[in-house]
């Protein structure tokens, strides 16, 4: 399972980006995903996650009501999972991983996402 999160950059405070985790070699379709973070001098934290089917999603409090977590499991879909970010912060600087898992019994699970993609750094400005 080889993931790649993509899409990082520099955006001013107030601005939009959207993070995409692609697969290759693979489908997505059956994997639980989860986008995650790690600020300079903290611990990784989970930000959102989406279930295999996309019927349930997560957030974390910090970025509820900015970020939405997106996936197309259509047939002819890109195999990649979204993350918009709306509103950001200059606290929202981290870099941002993507990881999967199959069949979390939920999937903010955190501790439990077994493969995981090379980050994408986020810095906003103030």
């Amino acid at each position: 399972v080889q993931l790649q999160a993509s899409g990082g950059g520099l955006v001013q405070a107030g601005g939009s980006l959207r993070l995409s985790c692609a697969a290759s070699g693979f489908t997505l379709d059956y994997l639980d995903i989860g986008w995650f973070r790690q600020a300079p001098g903290k611990e990784r934290e989970g930000v959102s996650c989406i279930s295999s089917s996309g019927s349930k999603t997560y957030y974390a409090d910090s970025v509820k009501g900015r970020f939405t977590i997106s996936r197309d499991n259509a047939k002819n879909a890109k195999n990649t999972v979204y993350l918009q970010m709306n509103s950001l912060k200059p606290e929202d600087t981290a870099v941002y991983y993507c990881a999967a898992d199959y069949a979390l019994l939920s999937c903010a699970r955190w501790d439990e996402y077994e493969y995981w993609g090379q980050g994408t750094e986020l810095t906003v400005s103030s």
